[in-house]
């Protein structure tokens, strides 16, 4: 009348409040689940039923470790294969082999989360660990180096344990030489642990807050689209489909529901495709909710055709694959908190692009949406559901369908920071220090003017300008610098050679600066090959002396200087102008050349578009043809559900117990009356029928199977089971229409009442054997002549005595017709009008004397005829008594 629960490491007793649901298993996983994490260990031993599924789950989310014992070992394997079937179980064993397994997988993890083993932010560069994303990206085709580092260790370190290896590099050579090692691997780092209506709450907030303004917005008729990515098996799309449908019901508009859930794990996406969850989801489901959307089928619950249809399942990799659009609601929830800050901040703008406007993002409680608050506004913080902001497509990210995180945005503005350690490189703090003290600005663009690196500080020669923001040096320049930095880019370029602009002039703080401009080609080393550094260097004016009087020695000076200067900048202007000239003659060059193309690729575009208009037609055409296809497979889809119910209905109103298999053995189909007969369950479709037990007393239905299948011969038997009732077990070769041989159908038919008939009718017959001899043994002992006649005077029985007298044998006589002149040798007129007589109304009756002749001599009697009948509404049977005369 208990359940348990742990709390800091002491069990809990708790009374039962659940009402009818009582799973003691699941509720006592979960408690341990939450208090232990990684150190928890669930073990799934011989038990009925599915408690326990759930719990299974909970300990796989927290990093925990689940064995069961193997099922053919245990007395009832209702427990250890539901678990089983969850795909989330480490070890199937025998229980005598767990305890030393549970002791080493314990001590590796702990040598492995020792403290000289706790990762660091070095080991996320290590050599194996990129070996172990590589075998993986390879064999499967997914890359997990988008994921937090710690989680990936961790499921790492469990797999180690579970395998008995101590180092990383014993294990990447295990991965390499065994695949399904690496399947496991990518399993346990996927952890698809769902449940329904997870965080309840939350689905309450949503629809209270954001769905009734959703469907304002959608037209009669409409659709509403959901994604919901990392699906896993189908718990979180289910119940997200529930809620709309619940939602739905309450407002007059007719909406189409069409959901998306998604995941990387095909395992995971058949699961939910099949529609089929254990009976212990009564725990996180209400009663009013299983009644409406679930049907019960045997320990499993299923779920509605209505909602099945309305969720469309495939499987997708969020991280590379496009998504999908025009969404009215996207429901990540646990996802992000496995991945990067990068790659959170490459999905977060490819979620905003996929909703509509005023569209909704479901996030889990613990994850967020960062620094994107310009693309989303919190409807709920507590339940972190967003709704979108309407952003210009100018001030949007890119997006980037890629697991690579994005290029970090240089800062323009500040220099670069480091940070001494006990253990840094002074030769190299001293060389960054020299650089940010005393070397010029220097900027590396590449050949676009698109900046990939700065040094220094750029304040005084960039400036950001207004409008959407941007990363080219050409349109960040300050308004002085801007056109001697084209031409000293366009000169380089053309030249593939150094070009220096002197003494430009450039204001800063209401002052003016002299700079010296150099763009310098890059050419080695080879990976900044077609890049260019443009370095800013600063330059002193000569001082000017206000006091200085023209015919002095320092007026002619600053006369003479000033005119130096005055032709300096006459001569780059002249050397600019020139330049100018020059590339505009080119550019015109240019031009021409390019307006030819221009019109020749005008013919071609104009020949591409009547293609296009044609190809357009066509696709029209096409589409219609799909359109009607698609119209007559749905009808195809709705006749084959119908024929599909009319069968289910057909096989089980019949109360024949039948079972399908293929040609291998393997169960296709059963009815649920073959569940008494065989122990079979909704799991058990695929499995051999051999490896299920049964109740029969009899063994031969395997063979019996085999024969048949290989001969093609019916074969029909009486069987027993074991509680002593008989079936009429027929076997019979599957065809299919096509007339091709494709299994076998097992039928079993109650034949129970029948045998009782036919042991009541048995010994009805030997009690009227027995009687007929008592009747035979009288009327022998009768000296005198007997018989029992029908009214035709068909002799029923006789007695030694008138077959003596009738000189016929007494086997012979039975049968014969008194009434037959030709065979007894006496007048039979008297006899056939006393018959009929009596026949007409029931009485008794006397012969006149007849004479009898035989071997013996002549013999004169007199026939008393006694009438009677068993029944009222039955034949007369007449006694003749032939007495001496």
């Amino acid at each position: 009348g208990k359940e348990l629960a742990v709390y800091k490491g002491k069990i809990q007793l708790l009374d039962m409040v659940r009402g009818d649901v009582v799973l003691p298993i699941d509720f006592f996983f979960r408690s341990l689940a939450q208090d232990q994490g990684g150190n928890a260990a669930a073990i799934i031993l011989s038990g009925t039923g599915t408690d326990g599924t759930l719990g299974v789950k909970e300990i796989k989310a927290n990093d925990g470790l689940v064995f069961v014992q193997q099922p053919k070992s245990a007395s009832y394997d209702g427990m250890p294969t539901s678990a089983i079937n969850t795909g989330l179980v480490d070890m199937i064993l025998p229980p005598e082999e767990m305890p030393d397994k549970l002791i080493k997988y314990f001590s590796l993890l702990d040598k492995a989360n020792g403290p000289k083993s706790r990762p660091s932010a070095a080991d996320e560069k290590q050599e194996w660990l990129n070996k172990i994303f590589a075998i993986l990206r390879i064999q499967l085709g997914h890359d997990f180096s988008g994921y937090k580092v710690n989680t990936i260790l961790r499921r790492l370190n469990r797999r180690m344990g579970l395998n008995q290896i101590d180092s990383h590099e014993k294990y990447v050579r295990f991965l390499r030489k065994n695949s399904a090692e690496t399947e496991a691997l990518f399993r346990d780092l996927l952890i698809g642990v769902t449940n329904f209506f997870r965080d309840t709450e939350s689905f309450d907030v949503l629809k209270s807050k954001a769905l009734p303004e959703l469907f304002t917005q959608i037209k009669q008729d409409g659709a509403f689209r959901a994604w919901i990515p990392g699906c896993s098996t189908g718990e979180e799309a289910y119940s997200m489909a529930i809620v709309l449908r619940e939602k739905l019901d309450k407002i007059p508009q007719q909406i189409n529901l069409q959901l998306f859930g998604t995941d990387i794990d095909h395992h995971a996406i058949d699961k939910a495709r099949e529609g089929l969850f254990p009976a212990n989801i009564a725990a996180d489901v209400s009663p009013e909710r299983l009644k409406r959307f679930f049907s019960k089928e045997g320990n499993f619950f299923r779920i509605s055709k209505e909602i099945r249809e309305s969720v469309i399942f495939s499987v997708q990799n969020v991280l590379k694959d496009p998504p999908f659009s025009r969404l009215n609601l996207l429901c990540c929830r646990n996802l992000l908190i496995y991945l990067d800050s990068e790659v959170q901040k490459t999905l977060l703008p490819l979620f905003h692009y996929t909703l509509t406007t005023d569209g909704i993002l479901m996030l889990g409680s613990s994850e967020t949406i960062g620094g994107f608050t310009n693309l989303f506004k919190p409807l709920d913080k507590k339940w972190k559901i967003f709704k979108r902001r309407n952003v210009p497509q100018v001030l949007r990210q890119p997006l980037v369908f890629s697991s690579n995180p994005p290029t970090p945005v240089p800062n323009y503005e500040a220099g670069p920071v480091v940070t001494v350690t006990k253990h840094a490189d002074m030769g190299k703090i001293t060389r960054k220090a020299i650089l940010d003290q005393f070397a010029p600005t220097a900027i590396l663009i590449d050949d676009k003017g698109e900046i990939l690196h700065t040094q220094g500080r750029t304040g005084k020669y960039l400036e950001t300008p207004s409008g959407p923001p941007t990363h080219n040096i050409l349109e960040l320049a300050r308004k002085e610098l801007r056109f001697e930095l084209q031409s000293a880019l366009r000169t380089a370029k053309s030249s593939a050679k150094q070009v220096t602009h002197r003494k430009i002039s450039i204001k800063t703080n209401g002052d003016s600066q002299l700079i010296n401009l150099h763009v310098r080609p890059q050419r080695s080393p080879k990976e900044m090959v077609g890049f260019y550094l443009v370095v800013f260097e600063d330059i002193d004016a000569i001082p000017t002396d206000s006091h200085s009087r023209p015919g002095t020695r320092e007026g002619s000076l600053e006369k003479s200087s000033r005119i130096a200067e005055l032709e300096r900048e006459l001569q780059d202007n002249r050397e600019s102008q020139q330049t100018t000239v020059e590339e505009f003659e080119s550019t015109n060059e240019e031009l021409k050349s390019t307006n030819e193309e221009l019109q020749s690729t005008n013919e071609e575009l104009q020949s591409t578009n009547e293609e296009l208009e044609s190809s357009r037609e066509e696709l029209q055409s096409l589409n219609e043809e799909l359109q009607t296809l698609n119209a007559e497979l749905q009808s195809k889809v709705h006749e084959l559900a119908a024929t599909n119910d009319d069968m289910y209905n057909l096989l089980n109103s019949t109360e024949i117990a039948t079972i399908f298999v293929n040609n291998e053995q393997r169960i296709r189909r059963f009815t649920q009356e073959a569940t008494t007969i065989i122990n079979l369950i909704e799991t058990d479709i695929g499995r051999p029928i051999k490896h299920v037990a049964t109740n029969l007393s009899y063994d031969g239905m395997i063979p019996d199977l085999t024969k048949v299948m290989k001969k093609l011969i019916p074969k029909e038997v009486e069987v027993q089971d074991t509680k002593g009732d008989w079936y009429n077990m027929r076997i019979m070769p599957y065809r299919t229409t096509d007339n091709r041989i494709d299994g076998a159908v097992l039928t079993f038919t109650r034949i129970g009442d029948q045998k009782k008939a036919q042991t009541v009718l048995k010994n009805t017959i030997d009690e009227i054997d027995k009687d007929w001899k008592l009747v035979r043994t009288i009327f022998d002992m009768n000296n005198d002549p007997l018989s029992v006649v029908d009214e035709n005077g068909r002799i029923i029985i006789a007695n030694k005595a008138l077959s003596e007298v009738m000189n016929v044998s007494p086997d012979e006589i039975e049968g014969m017709n008194m009434l037959d002149p030709q065979t007894f040798f006496f007048d039979t007129e008297d006899l056939k009008l006393k018959l009929k007589n009596a026949l007409k109304r029931g009485k008794n009756f006397k012969t006149r004397v007849i004479e009898v002749k035989s071997s013996e001599g002549k013999h004169k009697f007199f026939i008393n005829g006694q009438c009677f009948r068993s029944t009222e509404n039955s034949t007369y049977r007449i006694l003749l008594q032939f007495v001496a005369h």
